[in-house]
C-alpha cells in the first residue's frame, strides 16, 4: 500500500515539475485551500490505514467534502470581503498536525514494540 502511495506521489510530483501548469492569481486561495484540504485527507487516511481503521469509501468522501467545504468557505469569503478561508486553515491545518502526531506516535510504539521482541 505504501509503495502504491509513493509510486503516486513520484508521478503526481513528475507530471506538475515537466508541465508548466499556471492558473490566474485570483484562484491562489481556491488552490491553496484545495491542497490544504487533499493534505488534510492524505494525512488522515495514512493515520486510519495505520490504526487499520482505513475505510476507502470514507476517504473519497471525506476528501470530497474537505475540498467542497474549502472552497465554498473560500468563496463565500471572497464574495463578503472576509478572509473566511481562515477558518479552513484553522480547522485543516490543525487536523493535519493532530494526525502527524498520532502517526509519529504510532510509528515510535511500533518500533519500540519490535525492539522488545528482539
Amino acid at each position: 500500500m505504501i509503495i502504491i502511495i509513493l509510486i503516486g506521489l513520484i508521478i503526481g510530483l513528475a507530471v506538475g515539475f515537466i508541465f508548466n501548469i499556471t492558473y490566474p492569481t485570483e484562484y491562489s486561495f481556491y488552490v491553496t485551500m484545495a491542497l490544504l484540504a487533499a493534505m488534510d485527507s492524505l494525512i488522515g487516511a495514512a493515520r486510519a490505514h495505520m490504526e487499520e481503521k482505513y475505510n476507502g469509501l470514507i476517504f473519497i468522501t471525506g476528501f470530497a467534502c474537505n475540498a467542497v467545504l474549502a472552497g465554498l468557505l473560500t468563496f463565500v469569503g471572497d464574495k463578503l470581503g472576509i478572509p473566511l478561508y481562515y477558518a479552513a486553515i484553522f480547522v485543516f491545518g490543525g487536523r493535519l498536525f493532530n494526525n502527524l502526531a498520532v502517526i509519529r506516535r504510532l510509528v515510535i510504539e511500533k518500533i519500540l514494540s519490535k525492539k522488545d521482541k528482539i
